[in-house]
């Protein structure tokens, strides 16, 4: 069925309008679906030879996805793993009621996905921790999109599913005790274990 320019404009109005009314919404609570981000949006550049990724070296001024070109035949070279973390690396950190993976640390995620890429019989635990601010239940559901975060951007790296775990111990586990903000970053976050 081919659509017409008019039709499309019927179809993408109601669809339009609902999106509109639904990013006025704020809600406080997390979102029951399993949709888990696993990179930003920002805008890049578009040109291929650039290596600038700042916002401003846009030339469409849209949104890009910040996903890297990898390129596999320089992979082994000298300059291939400077991207990958090192194995101790085992903490991801997140912002303040969120489960987005920072860009940050999106090399140390890489780095363990190729080690479980290279051996199949390894495996992992990813543990999802929050701070003491929110209900037990919150944090607990909380911790919980943390720690499937982490695993659903390493099986997207290569990992295997069956060699990942997410579990959460909400706020019951923190890193650091204290009640101010150089405590409570600490211990927003999810480790990586050896199973």
């Amino acid at each position: 069925m081919k659509t017409t320019p008019r039709r499309a404009w019927k179809l993408a109005l109601p669809l339009t309008a609902l999106m509109v009314a639904l990013a006025g919404c704020e809600s406080t609570k997390l979102a029951e679906t399993s949709d888990v981000p696993v990179e930003s949006r920002t805008p890049v550049a578009s040109t291929a030879g650039s290596s600038s990724t700042s916002p401003s070296a846009s030339t469409s001024g849209t949104p890009q996805s910040s996903v890297a070109t990898v390129n596999l035949a320089n992979a082994g070279a000298a300059g291939g793993t400077a991207m990958m973390a090192a194995p101790s690396q085992r903490i991801v950190y997140f912002d303040f009621d969120s489960y987005v993976i920072k860009d940050e640390f999106k090399g140390v995620l890489d780095g363990h996905a190729r080690a479980l890429t290279a051996s199949r019989g390894k495996r992992m635990v990813v543990e999802g921790h929050t701070d003491e601010r929110g209900g037990r239940e919150y944090n607990l559901a909380l911790g919980q999109k943390r720690a499937e975060a982490v695993v659903r951007s390493m099986t997207l790296l290569g990992a295997g599913g069956q060699q990942l775990e997410a579990v959460s111990f909400g706020e019951e586990r923190p890193a650091v005790q204290g009640s101010d903000e150089a405590a409570w970053a600490r211990n927003r976050r999810a480790e990586l274990k050896d199973r």
